[in-house]
């Protein structure tokens, strides 16, 4: 018989993969119900768009607060992730009953975001802790569960459809629950590697200065920039080749979710590719795709649904793509001594140029629809010329 810790090292990885995409189902929870949520409650495309820059907001502080305080490393990531899973899962809960006090309701889902922050990035520090020689492949993993997880909520929404959007949001919480008493029962694992002391602002924005590892946070920012808002747009964007066709509403969800979900094969296809090519052109040919999707969507509204369907498919496919390579690369060209506080204000910058990204295109799409999307174009041409000198 296996012995607890042997058992623990033989379960770590797969149990920490799955914990992660259960408890990044909160992210995009209103997402998922928000045709039902929006009819019911009287709200507009605005209003979903707040409630998503709410997380977002919540996300990029607690993930500065977290790095730049030293408090995940003065805790276990497993308690981190624990305690972060259990609140997530009551304050997602908790947007049922005061869904119709606004204040209320954007506050519990910028909660939603804090939680989020003691999620995602302890996934990797608990799979460093428990399998390191795993670290660059479980990297795209995690990256793919994330995904998955934003994606799962549309999944949800389109099996409880003779449901209330209610019951999705409850199952959202259960499944964030449960990943965090995974998590709680694997524990960190015992190959933490020592940490600074102290991570300060100065010593993260000193790693800008330098000019590989600024080319590839500028592509990362352009990455960003696109990559949430097209998510947030993703059942919006469904609606015109569906009316084409002629589909109830009710194929929304799961068209989103496919749209969404596939971009978790883009993650783990890119990691594959990085066999063959190098990283930093893995991530150009995803940055380059997505953008020119990007560029030619509103241009070919006008073709058949299904060609529009497979453009969205491919859209989805590659705008993650790239994410895992950048965060590679980004830990690559850091300087070795601060290569935390580095990773943690290229990420607090990107996740923050989420925030006008959404709030533009969720304002205009009532009166520009597919139209936005130019509104994207931006993040990937900048992010490509940001790196067009950038040898790996």
């Amino acid at each position: 018989m296996l012995s607890n810790t042997k058992l623990h090292q033989k379960l770590a990885l797969p149990l920490i993969i799955l914990s992660q995409l259960l408890g990044t189902s909160l992210w995009f929870s209103i997402n998922g119900v928000w045709l039902p949520l929006s009819a019911e409650q009287q709200l507009t495309e605005s209003d979903l768009g707040a409630l998503t820059l709410a997380v977002q907001l919540g996300f990029i502080i607690g993930t500065l607060t977290l790095a730049l305080t030293g408090l995940a490393d003065r805790y276990r990531a497993s308690q981190i992730f624990l305690f972060s899973s259990m609140v997530g899962a009551a304050v997602n809960a908790l947007f049922i009953l005061t869904v119709d006090i606004a204040s209320i309701a954007w506050l519990l889902r910028f909660l939603t975001g804090l939680c989020l922050a003691g999620i995602y990035p302890m996934g990797m520090k608990l799979v460093i802790s428990w399998v390191p020689r795993y670290a660059g492949s479980a990297l795209a993993w995690l990256l793919a569960m994330l995904t998955l997880g934003t994606a799962l909520p549309h999944l949800m929404r389109g099996i409880t459809l003779d449901f209330s959007w209610q019951i999705p949001l409850l199952v959202s919480s259960l499944l964030a629950l449960l990943g965090g008493l995974l998590v709680g029962w694997l524990g960190s694992g015992p190959h933490l590697p020592a940490t600074a002391s102290a991570h300060t602002l100065r010593s993260g924005l000193r790693a800008l200065t330098r000019p590989k590892f600024r080319a590839v946070a500028v592509g990362y920012f352009g990455h960003c920039w696109e990559l949430y808002a097209f998510w947030m747009l993703t059942p919006l964007l469904v609606l015109q080749p569906l009316t084409a066709l002629n589909l109830p509403l009710s194929a929304v969800p799961w068209l989103a979710f496919f749209i969404i979900a596939i971009g978790s094969l883009g993650c783990i296809g890119g990691g594959l590719l990085t066999k063959q090519l190098p990283g930093l052109t893995v991530a150009r040919l995803a940055l380059f795709s997505s953008g020119s999707i990007c560029l030619l969507y509103p241009l070919m509204t006008e073709l058949p649904a299904w060609i529009l369907f497979a453009l969205l498919l491919f859209w989805g496919l590659t705008v993650i793509a790239d994410s895992p390579q950048f965060s590679a690369l980004a830990a690559h060209f850091a300087p070795k001594e601060n290569v935390g506080s580095a990773l943690a204000i290229m990420n607090a910058i990107g996740f923050s140029l989420t925030l006008p990204a959404i709030w533009l295109t969720s304002n205009l799409w009532s009166i520009h629809n597919e139209w936005v999307t130019w509104l994207l174009l931006p993040g990937p041409i900048i992010g490509l010329w940001a790196m067009r000198k950038l040898s790996a």
